[in-house]
C-alpha cells in the first residue's frame, strides 16, 4: 500500500511538473509575447530595393524567443527573429572582408510600428564600428535599405532600441549590401537578386529538391561567366519530394505578386547527349503558391524544340534546342492575372525574339516563385544533364545586362 508521504511527494512532483510546462511555453502565448505574423506581411514580397545582397554564411544574436535569428535569411516574410528588451542585436557573418554600404531590413510588423536601431561593423567580431543610426519608416512589412558610407568588414551588427508600440526587436528578413559597383559591369540599383553561383555554392538560393548533392553540383567548368556555373543532373527514380516526374531543382523564393515588374537574366547550356523525348522536361518555371496544376511560366523542351508557355496553355515562343552551346536569356515579365496587364518580352542570345505580349502570368490570389534544374516526366529513361549559371534579377535591362 502506498504511504500518505509517499503519496503527498507524488501530488506535489506534479504540481511542480503543471507548473515548469506552463512556463515553458512560447513566448508567443504569453501575454508579453510579440504578436504573430499578419496575412498581409506574409504575402508581401522579398525584395531588396537599392540593395546589392550579400549572402551572410552564419548569424547570431544576443537573444531570441524561440524565433530564431537564422529566419531573418529564409527569403520568407512569414518568419523572423524576435528578442524581447532595447539593445537587442543580430549579428552577421559575411565568411570574409567584404565591401558593405549599406543593409535592407524588412521588420516584423513593420506597417504598424517603427523600429530604432543601429548598425555597427567590424571584421574580427570583437571590436565594432557604429555607421548607421535611424528608424524604420513604420509603414511597410516590405524591406526598406539604409545606406552609409562604403566599409569593408567581415561582421554586420543590427541593434534594436524599441520601437513606437513596446521594446520588442523583430526583423523578419536582413540582408548586408554591397556597393552597386562592387560585383561588376551591369549591377545597377534595381538588382533585385543574384543567384549567379559566384559564392561557389548553392546559398544564394532558398532551397534545393535534389535526392543528392551530386545531382546539383557547383563547378568551375563549364561556365558562361564569373567563376562557377551548376550542373544539373536527372536520371529515372529521381524525385525528392514524392510528386509527379523525376526532378532535381533549385528553388528561390521570388515572391512575385500582382503588379511586379521584372528583368531575369539566366544562361543555359544542353549537355551534347541531351535526351531527346517527345514529352515534356522543363528547364525554368515560376511555379504558383498553389499545390496543384501547371506553372504560370514555364521554359521547357519536348522533342527537338524549347518552349515559352504561360498561363498554363499558351505556347507564346519557340525554338529549336540546340545542345552544347550556351544560350542567353533575358526575360522581361509584368505579373498580373489579368491578360490586360500582365506581360511577356524575352530576348535570346542578343536578340528580341519575343515583343512584349499580353498574358496572364499569375493565377488569381496567388504568388510566383522560381524553379531552375530540370524536372521531365518519369517515363524518360536516359540520364539528361542541364547547366545554369548567371541568374539576376532587376528592375530594368540595364541591370541585368
Amino acid at each position: 500500500m502506498e504511504s500518505p508521504y509517499v503519496k503527498k511527494t507524488l501530488l506535489l512532483v506534479e504540481a511542480l511538473i503543471a507548473l515548469a510546462g506552463v512556463g515553458c511555453g512560447n513566448a508567443e502565448d504569453l501575454s508579453l509575447g510579440e504578436p504573430s505574423e499578419t496575412l498581409e506581411a506574409a504575402s508581401d514580397a522579398l525584395t531588396t530595393p537599392n540593395c546589392v545582397p550579400l549572402t551572410a554564411s552564419a548569424v547570431i544574436a544576443s537573444g531570441h524567443d524561440g524565433n530564431v535569428p537564422g529566419n531573418t535569411k529564409d527569403d520568407r516574410l512569414d518568419t523572423r527573429w524576435s528578442n524581447f528588451g532595447k539593445g537587442s542585436w543580430i549579428d552577421y557573418d559575411l565568411g570574409s572582408d567584404k565591401a558593405v554600404s549599406g543593409v535592407s531590413i524588412a521588420w516584423h510588423s513593420g506597417n504598424l510600428r517603427a523600429s530604432s536601431f543601429r548598425v555597427s561593423v567590424s571584421s574580427d567580431g570583437m571590436n565594432y564600428t557604429q555607421v548607421y543610426t535611424g528608424k524604420s519608416s513604420g509603414t511597410t512589412t516590405a524591406a526598406e535599405t539604409y545606406s552609409f558610407s562604403q566599409r569593408t568588414t567581415r561582421r554586420v551588427r543590427i541593434y534594436v532600441d524599441g520601437n513606437t508600440l513596446n521594446d520588442w526587436a523583430s526583423i523578419a528578413e536582413a540582408r548586408a549590401c554591397a556597393p552597386s559597383t562592387s560585383t561588376g559591369t551591369g549591377t545597377g540599383s534595381g538588382v533585385v537578386w543574384r543567384g549567379d553561383f559566384e559564392t561557389g555554392d548553392r546559398s544564394q538560393w532558398s532551397k534545393t529538391q535534389m535526392v543528392s548533392s551530386d545531382r546539383l553540383q557547383v563547378l568551375p567548368s563549364p561556365v558562361r561567366q564569373g567563376s562557377y556555373a551548376i550542373k544539373v543532373t536527372v536520371r529515372q527514380g529521381d524525385n525528392p519530394i514524392s510528386a509527379s516526374g523525376n526532378r532535381n531543382e533549385l528553388v528561390k523564393m521570388t515572391n512575385e505578386k500582382e503588379g511586379d515588374e521584372y528583368y531575369y537574366r539566366w544562361s543555359t547550356m544542353f549537355a551534347s547527349n541531351y535526351p531527346s523525348a517527345n514529352t515534356w522536361q522543363l528547364f525554368t518555371q515560376w511555379h504558383h503558391s498553389g499545390d496543384n496544376g501547371s506553372p504560370p511560366v514555364e521554359f521547357y523542351v519536348n522533342g527537338e524544340t524549347i518552349y515559352l508557355r504561360v498561363n498554363g496553355s499558351t505556347v507564346v515562343w519557340s525554338t529549336p534546342l540546340v545542345r552544347g552551346q550556351w544560350q542567353d536569356f533575358i526575360f522581361h515579365v509584368k505579373w498580373s492575372s489579368n491578360p490586360g496587364v500582365g506581360f511577356v518580352e524575352l530576348y535570346r542570345n542578343g536578340q528580341l525574339v519575343l515583343p512584349k505580349r499580353s498574358a496572364a502570368t499569375l493565377y488569381s490570389g496567388q504568388t510566383n516563385y522560381l524553379k531552375v534544374g530540370l524536372y521531365r516526366n518519369s517515363t524518360i529513361v536516359p540520364e539528361g544533364v542541364v547547366y545554369h549559371d548567371g541568374w539576376i534579377q532587376g528592375r530594368s535591362l540595364q541591370d541585368v545586362q
